[in-house]
């Protein structure tokens, strides 16, 4: 027994006062370290994320402490293993370009210079139809907007934008299904849906919509989409005099908006960067050059829809005409 304490001893000063125990623990250790840096590095091979982004950068303090730096940006990190990244686009006059939404070849000159009291006179039945619906949808509008025409035509673009975008997607169908060109027709009515979303995101910066003024935004998209899809399988040519209709309703009420600028009413306010940037506005325009040019677009849009029904009234189809593209 004393044999055995003794030797015990022994090996406890030789070990360093260590049990026989710490070796096997080491051991483990070091196996589940390695197997962590197995595992760390696998994890890399299979990111898409190159090292060099994945990797933050490390600071040694001199306790030995690690820290990690992350580099602040307001933009996303984006992984750039596809090999997508925004070159650097600049103004003319060398600024940086600070739109996403649109880049500089969207932009454009609005022709002013538009004859804004063409009317199509309802003859046949169909147009008579359009031309009282319209009138009968602006009798609510009046109601509750009255002469609050910034609130007016943010509402108003919320349904403009939509006809566009539907007929567009319809065509679209149709000359997949079909295996037919659409003459541009696409195209041209997607830019029209386009070109009122940036009539409504300019407005959105010029009034600040009350909470109950976004729900019925929201009730009246829902209803109006769901509508308009329907008329349009129904009737095409229904459905383009319907807008040409309501675009003559727009021009009407930005004219009255235009009339309230004009005499102290609503304050002639600078217009906002993304105005002066998509119609390419002097660096010092206002509200009143604003609604100048989305009153234009919107003359030319009535132009375009009741071309579109015209051809369709003359038993047509739309790709047998070429699509007014680029038409502003």
């Amino acid at each position: 027994m004393n044999y055995l304490l003794t030797r015990s001893a022994i090996r406890c000063v030789v070990a360093g006062g260590k049990s026989s125990r710490w070796p096997l623990d080491d051991v483990s250790v070091a196996r589940g370290e390695g197997l962590g840096v197995l595992v760390g590095h696998w994890r890399r091979r299979m990111s898409t994320v190159p090292e060099h982004a994945a990797a933050p950068e490390k600071e040694k303090k001199e306790s030995g402490e690690v820290v990690v730096k992350e580099e602040k940006s307001d933009q996303p990190k984006v992984s750039s293993y596809w090999g997508i990244s925004k070159g650097k686009i600049v103004r003319e006059d060398g600024s940086e370009w600070p739109w996403n939404c649109f880049m500089p070849y969207d932009t454009y000159q609005s022709n002013t210079s538009i004859d804004l009291t063409k009317h199509h006179e309802p003859k046949v039945f169909l147009d008579k139809v359009a031309f009282r619906t319209v009138k009968i949808l602006r009798i609510p509008t009046d109601i509750f907007f009255q002469r609050r025409y910034g609130c007016r035509a943010m509402m108003l673009e919320t349904v403009a934008a939509v006809p566009g975008m539907v007929g567009g997607m319809l065509l679209h169908l149709r000359s997949l299904r079909k295996f037919q060109l659409s003459g541009g027709w696409i195209k041209a009515l997607l830019e029209e849906a386009e070109n009122e979303r940036m009539h409504l995101m300019t407005m959105v910066e010029l009034v600040q919509p009350k909470w109950y003024e976004r729900l019925l935004v929201l009730t009246v998209q829902g209803v109006f989409f769901n509508a308009f899809f329907v008329l349009y399988m129904l009737s095409p040519k229904l459905a383009h005099r319907i807008v040409g209709y309501l675009e003559e309703e727009a021009i009407h009420s930005y004219t009255e908006y235009l009339k309230d600028i004009n005499s102290g009413a609503i304050e002639n306010v600078p217009a906002p960067a993304i105005a002066i940037d998509y119609w390419r506005l002097p660096k010092d325009a206002t509200l009143k050059d604003v609604i100048i040019v989305i009153r234009a677009d919107e003359a030319h849009h009535r132009d375009v829809n009741h071309f579109a029904s015209d051809i369709h009234f003359q038993g047509k189809e739309l790709r047998e005409a070429p699509a007014p593209l680029g038409y502003h």
